[in-house]
Formats: structure tokens, C-alpha cells, sequence
């Protein structure tokens, strides 16, 4: 049987050792291969009201069949790689439009539509407001703020959107 100071162990253990050393590196790279970085955002200027860590806390893992993403800003979400629906929360409420409205799931919404593909959907009657930006093209607006609405609720709504019919 070889001695403790003889060769044979002492190449074992360096075996062992370099195994060891290069598992860990494989385990490494496994692991940062599979990390993204997070989605570069300027909070909103109302980001840390405590309406929007309602909705924060609240956020689905997915929004119309993409994948929730980390971001780098509070009162922000992000899905979709690359990101395809941007959400932030705290932005200034909107005021009387002419923009469509909808109400989705009790949750009323105005549309900007002019920049598309891209859609701007922004709560209308509740404060904080949040918005929404969506990639048309690869996502469906709708479904977006359909998955959304019931976080985005958390914010008690103050007021309704109405049309010239309603105020006949």
C-alpha cells in the first residue's frame, strides 16, 4: 500500500481537485448562461407611491404568453425577451381625451395609438396611474392589459371613463 507522501495519492487528490475545479466552472457558466440582464427603466415620477408596490407585488409571472423579466427601476415590470410589454407605474394620470377608452376586467384603460406597432395603454381614474407599452406586432394589446388588470386594480379606481353618449 503506497504511503501518504508517496506519488500515487498526491495525483489522486490533484485529479480530484482539478475535477472539482472544473465543475464548478461548467456549474458557473450554466448558470450566468442562463441569467439576462435586467430591462433598463426610468421610474416613473410617482415609482415609490404605495399604490404601486400594490401592483408591483401583484404582477403575473407571464402577460400574454411571454415571460415576466427583471427590471432596474421600482414601480416597473417587464415581459418578453427581447421586452415586449413594458409596464411602469406612477405616471401622471390622464385627464379628459379624446382617445379611446376601454374597460377591461373593471380597469379602465386609454389608448395612445399613435406611434404604431407600438400601443401606450394608461389607467384612466386611479392614482398612481400606470402605463403600458406594448409591441403589437408581437403581442396583443389587449391581451396584455387583460392579463394585467386584476394587479393594476389594487389601485382603487376614483373615476370612470365616460363618452359624450354618457353625458347625454
Amino acid at each position: 500500500m503506497p504511503s501518504p507522501s508517496s506519488p500515487a495519492p498526491r495525483a489522486h487528490a490533484r485529479r480530484a481537485r482539478t475535477i472539482g475545479v472544473f465543475a464548478a466552472g461548467a456549474l458557473l457558466a450554466a448558470v450566468l448562461g442562463g441569467c439576462t440582464q435586467a430591462v433598463p427603466f426610468d421610474a416613473a415620477e410617482d415609482a415609490s407611491d404605495v399604490g404601486c408596490a400594490d401592483v408591483v407585488v401583484r404582477l403575473p409571472d407571464v402577460v400574454a404568453e411571454q415571460e415576466q423579466r427583471e427590471t432596474n427601476a421600482q414601480g416597473t415590470g417587464a415581459w418578453g425577451t427581447p421586452a415586449t410589454v413594458l409596464l411602469r407605474c406612477g405616471v401622471t394620470p390622464p385627464g379628459p381625451t379624446e382617445d379611446r377608452c376601454v374597460s377591461v376586467d373593471g380597469v379602465d384603460w386609454v389608448i395612445d395609438e399613435s406611434d404604431p406597432p407600438r400601443y401606450r395603454f394608461t389607467t384612466y381614474g386611479r392614482t398612481p396611474a400606470v402605463e403600458v407599452v406594448v409591441d403589437n406586432d408581437v403581442v396583443s394589446g389587449t391581451t396584455a392589459i387583460t392579463d394585467l388588470s386584476r394587479a393594476v386594480s389594487a389601485i382603487p379606481a376614483e373615476r370612470a371613463c365616460t363618452t359624450i353618449e354618457d353625458a347625454q
